[in-house]
């Protein structure tokens, strides 16, 4: 029997180190609570978020409904925003210049979580802005 999305992300999350399961089921927490159309998946073997209402055609290839994806490599948490150069983040939170538009948001420990909550709610609420319906 397969598990839904959140079971997968769940069961995911429950085979980490408890250190870094703490601070991404913080993280996990603060983006579903933002807006009932985010949902999360595991895609590019991580938890991810995205956006589940109605959107105008898309190439899938462009990812518009990917929110951001957290990379879980070598004890630390970072969440990657596949489309974050088009967040309008006053706050500076999104790191990075990349070429494909993403930015990343890299989260130390649990203070750091707290310290970057605002920002974090505030950048994925300008991303629901940017969604064309």
């Amino acid at each position: 029997m397969k598990h839904s999305d959140q079971e997968q992300v769940s069961d995911h999350i429950q085979k980490l180190e408890p250190e870094l399961r703490q601070l991404v089921e913080t993280i996990r927490q603060i983006i579903l609570n933002i807006d009932p159309e985010i949902d999360e998946r595991i895609k590019w073997n991580n938890p991810s978020f995205y956006y589940t209402g109605e959107m105008k055609p898309f190439d899938p290839k462009e990812y518009k409904r990917e929110i951001a994806v957290f990379n879980l490599h070598q004890g630390r948490v970072m969440l990657v925003f596949p489309s974050g150069a088009k967040v309008n983040d006053s706050s500076g939170l999104l790191e990075g210049n990349y070429k494909d538009g993403r930015r990343t948001v890299i989260f130390k420990d649990l203070s750091d979580v707290q310290l970057k909550e605002k920002p974090l709610r505030n950048v994925v609420i300008d991303w629901l802005k940017l969604v064309e319906k």
